[in-house]
């Protein structure tokens, strides 16, 4: 179980990927010491990630992010060292919080929209002075369906056919559910004014 006050994102650099690197090659030789210096390292990385699918329900993340490091302890001989390791272990906890969210049926209320207008519009100026706790509470407080199709999209990059293909929808639904996530988010951000 992940036990931090607070959540804290950075970039992992050359050194850092390196450090991780070595740590991976002991882990996957069975050194529990390595097991659990790889997992303080990520935790607090992966917890980040728990959390922005689970909303505000922490202990939501920190299950999934329990199975996320068994999955990933599981799956570390399948790293092959191409790209950053952090890169791969974050879609093994994506991937952890989306399959309980499928499971859960996060999706089923939220329809198809027979035209879904525009979804190529960002999100207006207006969060240029919303701080970042701010814009993190307005996620967390996103209906499920939304927020899960809202962090996949604009946060992890998946394109609406690999969402559609992880969420069991259709491309409809996932832009229909960004659509109305980004909908959501406006009309939040307005109120504010």
């Amino acid at each position: 179980m992940y036990d931090g006050d607070e959540v804290v994102i950075f970039p992992c650099n050359l050194m850092e990927e390196n450090s991780i690197i070595s740590l991976v090659e002991s882990c996957k030789k069975g050194d529990r010491g390595a097991q659990k210096s790889l997992y303080e390292r990520l935790s607090p990385r992966m917890f980040a990630v728990c959390l922005r699918y689970s909303g505000s329900d922490r202990q939501q993340a920190e299950d999934w992010l329990q199975d996320g490091f068994v999955t990933l302890f599981s799956k570390l001989d399948s790293y092959k060292g191409e790209g950053a390791f952090e890169g791969w272990a974050r879609k093994i906890f994506v991937n952890t919080a989306l399959m309980d969210l499928r499971k859960k049926d996060a999706l089923k209320d939220s329809g198809e929209l027979d035209e879904v207008r525009g979804m190529m519009s960002d999100i207006p100026s207006q969060t240029e002075d919303i701080g970042y706790k701010e814009l993190m509470a307005l996620l967390a407080a996103m209906p499920a369906g939304f927020r899960t199709v809202f962090n996949m999209y604009v946060v992890e990059g998946y394109s609406h056919k690999e969402i559609a293909e992880a969420l069991g929808i259709s491309e409809v639904t996932s832009r229909s559910q960004l659509a109305r996530a980004r909908t959501w988010m406006q009309e939040r951000i307005k109120a504010r004014h």
